[in-house]
Formats: C-alpha cells, sequence, structure tokens
C-alpha cells in the first residue's frame, strides 16, 4: 500500500480501494483549508478512475473529525477577513455537495469524536460506521453559529422532529443513537474494524454497491440505546419540537416539565437557553427551509446564512462563541441579542438574504454533476 506520511490527509491506496485518514490527531481532525482542497481533489480525481470502486474515510486518533478549524476562521475575522472565512467556508460546502452526490461508495468509519463539519464530510456519503467509541454533536448554536455543511438537509431528514432537538440542542448522541435515527447505517464494535477494512478492501470489478452492503451487514451489530437516551423519547420530542417558534418549544418543554420533571427535560431545556438566542432562530428556520429542499438548494441557501455570520452585521455572535467556548474557555458568552424576544423576525430574514452590499460577493456555485447514481438524484 502507498502512503504519504506526512500529510494531514493520508492515503493508502489497494488495486480498487482508497482509504484517506484524517491526520491531524492534536486537534481531533479538525478541517483545515489544506484538507478540505485535499480531499476534494481526490474525490474528484477517484470519481474519474475507473479502477476506484470504493473510499474508506476515517480519522487518526481519538476523533473522526471535530469539525471545521473554527480558530483558523476567527482569526481571520478579527483581522477584518470575514470573507477569507467565508470563502473556507463555501470551499467546504463544495466538498459536502460532491459527496453528496457521489457516483461511487463512500464508508465512513466514525469511530470517535464526529461534530460539526465533521458530520458535512461522513453524512452525505453512502454508509456511516458507529461504534461504541462514536459521539456525534452538531454543538454550532453553543458557539453562535448555525448546524451548516448540509445539516439543514440531513437534520431535516431524521425521524419526526429528532433533527430540531439535535441541530437546536446540540445534543451527543453515542453510536447506537447514530444508528437508531440514521445518522449512521451500521454499527460496528471498534475491535472489528480491522477485520471490516480488510473485507471492503478485497471488493472486485463485480457490483461494488451490493458488494460494500453485503459486507458491512455481515459485520453490523443491531446495540439498543440506553435507558435515558433520547431515542425513547421521541414522543416528547415530536411533541415540542414540532413548536412554530423557539420560544414555543421552550415553553412546551417548560410546561413538560411541570407534569413530569426529569433530569432530560431540564437539561434540554438548559442547553436551549445557554445557546445563542441568534442562532436558535437562525438554525431553527434554516432547518424547516430544509425539509422542502434538495441538498444543493440547502447548502446554497447555508452559504448565503454563513456569510452573514462571518460578516458580523447582525450579530457578532459567533466570534464571542468562539472566545467562551473554545479560545477563553469561561463557558460564559455575552450574547448579543441577549434575549429570544429581542432577536426579531426581521434580523433573522436578513440571514436568509443574499449579501447585497459586498462587492464581489456571490451565491455559492455548485460543480456540476454528471452520471449521479439514484441514490443521488434522490437528493436533489
Amino acid at each position: 500500500m502507498a502512503s504519504e506520511p506526512h500529510s494531514q490527509v493520508l492515503v493508502e491506496e489497494t488495486s480498487s480501494v482508497r482509504i484517506l485518514t484524517l491526520n491531524r490527531p492534536k486537534k481531533l481532525n479538525a478541517l483545515s483549508l489544506n484538507m478540505i482542497n485535499r480531499l476534494l481533489q481526490l474525490f474528484l480525481a477517484y470519481e474519474e478512475d475507473p479502477s476506484v470502486k470504493l473510499i474508506i474515510l476515517k480519522g487518526q486518533g481519538r476523533a473522526f473529525c471535530a469539525g471545521d478549524d473554527v480558530s483558523a476562521v476567527v482569526r481571520d475575522i478579527k483581522l477584518g477577513k470575514w470573507r477569507r472565512s467565508a470563502d473556507f467556508m463555501s470551499l467546504g460546502y463544495t466538498l459536502n455537495y460532491v459527496m453528496a452526490t457521489y457516483s461511487k461508495d463512500q464508508v465512513s468509519i466514525l469511530n470517535g469524536i464526529v461534530m460539526g463539519g465533521g458530520a458535512g464530510v461522513c453524512v452525505h456519503g453512502r454508509f456511516r460506521i458507529a461504534t461504541e467509541n462514536t459521539v456525534f454533536a452538531m454543538p454550532q448554536t453553543s458557539l453562535g453559529v448555525f448546524p451548516d455543511v448540509g445539516a439543514s438537509y440531513f437534520l431535516s431528514r431524521l425521524p419526526g422532529f429528532f433533527g430540531e432537538y439535535v441541530g437546536l440542542t446540540g445534543a451527543r448522541l453515542d453510536g447506537a443513537e447514530m444508528l437508531a435515527c440514521g445518522l449512521a447505517t451500521h454499527f460496528v464494535p471498534s475491535t472489528r474494524l480491522s477485520a471490516l477494512e480488510a473485507d471492503l478492501c478485497r471488493v472486485g470489478s463485480s457490483d461494488p454497491v451490493t458488494f460494500a452492503s453485503t459486507i458491512l451487514d455481515a459485520h453490523t451489530q443491531y446495540p439498543h440505546p440506553k435507558h435515558r437516551s433520547a431515542c425513547h423519547r421521541l414522543d416528547v420530542i415530536d411533541k415540542c419540537f414540532s413548536r412554530r417558534t423557539v420560544e414555543e418549544i421552550i415553553s412546551a418543554l417548560e410546561s413538560e416539565a411541570t407534569h413530569k420533571p426529569d433530569d432530560w427535560t431540564s437539561a434540554t431545556i438548559g442547553a436551549l437557553k445557554k445557546a445563542s438566542p441568534a442562532s436558535l432562530k437562525i438554525s431553527l428556520r434554516s432547518i424547516r427551509e430544509g425539509r422542502l429542499q434538495g441538498v444543493g438548494q440547502c447548502l446554497i441557501r447555508e452559504n448565503r446564512t454563513v456569510s452573514h455570520v462571518m460578516k458580523g452585521d447582525i450579530s457578532k455572535d459567533f466570534v464571542e462563541g468562539c472566545r467562551a467556548i473554545l479560545i477563553d474557555k469561561d463557558r460564559n458568552p455575552k450574547w448579543e441579542p441577549r434575549r429570544l424576544e429581542e432577536m426579531k423576525d426581521s434580523m433573522v430574514e436578513q440571514y436568509f438574504k443574499r449579501v447585497e452590499d459586498e462587492e464581489g460577493w456571490e451565491d455559492l456555485k455548485l460543480p456540476p454533476r454528471k452520471d449521479l447514481p439514484a441514490s443521488a438524484i434522490a437528493k436533489l
């Protein structure tokens, strides 16, 4: 097997399989500009190479990928270079789109942390393998941003209103919960991963989709979510998170807590009240719009919204959230606006409009795709 040992994306080649390993373990494999460019280059090249049948994507160390390299993004914003940050996000969304519409099978092995932008480079692919070590979350509302990377597409397609719950609260899911809600397609114990990879690398010229599916099915297990899992509370989640506004969601949860007090309800209310009010309102609208849009439309819309977030004209909560959670780590962000009722509908509306007053800014231009399989066409 050939390898590039010093790269942030390691490449191993067998006759018909390419194994890509995200290789920034000290940064929990947070995606740098270099990594996104490299992944995009590799995926496009493999799509044109008839000898490549299958791509395996995994992470070095205890994370699959903990998200985008937010520290670099915030640094650019503070230097007055928000456009550079927005361009970084746009490139990531282009990679998400290529993965979502990919003509070959992507098997992502999620043996560790999967958060934010890390979800974007796995959930759009055909096969997502969770293990007992998997920890999944979309924690963006606690950072003053919103679940992006196509999350308004994939969260809105989870059962009932589970996507609103995951996207607004930043709740952590384990491997069994990922499998139960559909974010993962298979669950394989970590001790079996080496054997799984070896079996997948034997893919031949036969139908690679059927081959991969058969191999994965042979290795997969079906663990039950734990007793305290949110997966056992879908009735309450649907009842509360189906409400029209964030204020109504919180009110419904508080009513639930009055009648049936428990730790899960209290923790859910607490998570919502700690999050950025601006982020909560943007996120709810984004997921709701995503229910009616294809993955490309979702990414184009999310790119508009993230450009406004990076520009910081309406709210600077993203920089403040990253300061409080990731940089100073005082976990005490000073949100502005401070309360949900101060985040008016007219302010939310601005996040969904084109950035008109910025010279040279354009909507995201997604690359043309051809010869798409039915699974990809269904997402458009």
